[in-house]
């Protein structure tokens, strides 16, 4: 199964159980996300790719480069634990993805701007064997021009779910990364971004890995 089709798949399992109003607010909010497009700042292939002062999961200090050793890497840029969306995709790349990483010598890593708990989180409910760190204030993704604007209205219907990002993201604040795919050869440079401003869609298998597969050709 796509990503694609597993999100559609959760989404029709999901539908009704949320209120018409909050419901009308995202489906705005993912259309403003696709009318605005990719940030015009965006990291392009051929830069190198930032580092920071990272979280593990456990809350010990790492960096990008520890957690990708010296190996090609794939580099996935994701919203939190409290992401439906997220999961989809961070799961499907456990059970699809990561073999033929495996396979390719190379490694996975999934930032995001939550606290060390949430990581944990992620990574114990999805079963996950990779690196699954905290960006904290979004250091990486930010230098990557990949952050994605807060809405007002959209943060107002997430509360009324129970859900505060500022609560969970590691600088109290509410901007998260748009879910972002890199692939990062062994000498640090991009040489494939797949950026998704709108945060219902996510890159698929197949094609992160042919981004891979093209390093070597």
């Amino acid at each position: 199964m796509t990503i694609a089709s597993r999100v559609e798949e959760m989404q029709r399992g999901t539908a009704g159980r949320l209120p018409a109003e909050v419901v009308a607010q995202f489906v705005k909010d993912q259309a403003e996300l696709d009318a605005a497009g990719t940030p015009a700042g965006a990291a392009t292939p051929g830069a190198a790719m930032p580092d920071g002062d990272l979280l593990d999961a456990h809350g010990e200090p790492t960096t990008l480069a520890a957690s990708t050793a010296g190996k090609p890497a794939v580099v996935v840029f994701y919203r939190g634990a409290w992401c439906p969306y997220c999961n989809v995709a961070l799961r499907a790349y456990e059970q699809e993805l990561v073999p033929e990483l495996k396979a390719r010598g190379a490694t996975l890593v999934a930032l995001s701007p939550q606290k060390p708990d949430g990581s944990l989180t992620m990574q114990e409910t999805n079963e996950l064997s990779y690196a699954v760190l905290s960006d904290p204030g979004n250091q990486i993704a930010g230098k990557l021009g990949i952050l994605m604007p807060a809405q007002e209205d959209t943060l107002k219907a997430q509360r009324s779910l129970g859900l505060d990002v500022t609560a969970v993201n590691a600088d109290g604040t509410a901007t998260l990364p748009m879910p972002t795919t890199l692939v990062v050869d062994a000498d640090g440079v991009i040489r494939w971004i797949d950026v998704h401003p709108n945060y219902t869609t996510r890159s698929e298998v197949s094609d992160i890995l042919a981004a891979l597969d093209s390093i070597s050709s």
